[in-house]
């Protein structure tokens, strides 16, 4: 069984982040998004209002599960028996910091193999902290991020 993980803070959850985890999930036969709990950043949402919210998005795809980890991704992935990890690239900035992750993830486990997808035109500029700006300043983000996203942004920014 060909498990991978795609790993991320997600915060929030964007229209680029479901189309790299809908097209990753085409190609392996469980897919499992690994939502990043890193304490050295201040995310807007929860670690648990992103595993909720990517787990709203996701529940029509039977192969993909969502969970969140914190420490090493190589740890993450030895526990769920994984043994790919899906990247999304953007732009061709992009490819020098995930080329040197895939390397140093490699030197850690040589059973772990990286797999790029090369992100869709029409998501190429977007990046969560893109959404989370715009969002705050009241612009409008429906092309950004799917309209369950858009519910749990209005909601945190109420209540700023």
């Amino acid at each position: 069984m060909r498990i991978a993980v795609y790993p991320g803070s997600f915060d929030p959850a964007t229209n680029g982040h479901l189309d790299i985890i809908k097209r990753s999930a085409k190609l392996v036969d469980k897919l499992i998004v690994g939502v990043l709990h890193n304490s050295s950043k201040n995310p807007l949402f929860s670690i648990e209002e992103r595993v909720e919210l990517l787990k709203s998005l996701t529940k029509d795809l039977d192969n993909v599960e969502v969970d969140s980890f914190s420490g090493l991704l190589v740890d993450f992935l030895k526990e769920k028996n994984a043994e790919i990890i899906v990247r999304g690239f953007r732009a061709v900035s992009d490819f020098e910091y995930e080329l040197q992750i895939a390397q140093t993830n490699y030197s850690l486990d040589n059973n772990i193999e990286t797999i790029c997808l090369i992100t869709r035109v029409e998501y190429s500029f977007l990046s969560a902290s893109i959404v989370k700006e715009i969002a705050m300043y009241g612009g409008d983000i429906s092309k950004m991020v799917p309209n369950e996203t858009i519910k749990y942004i209005n909601e945190k920014f109420k209540r700023k």
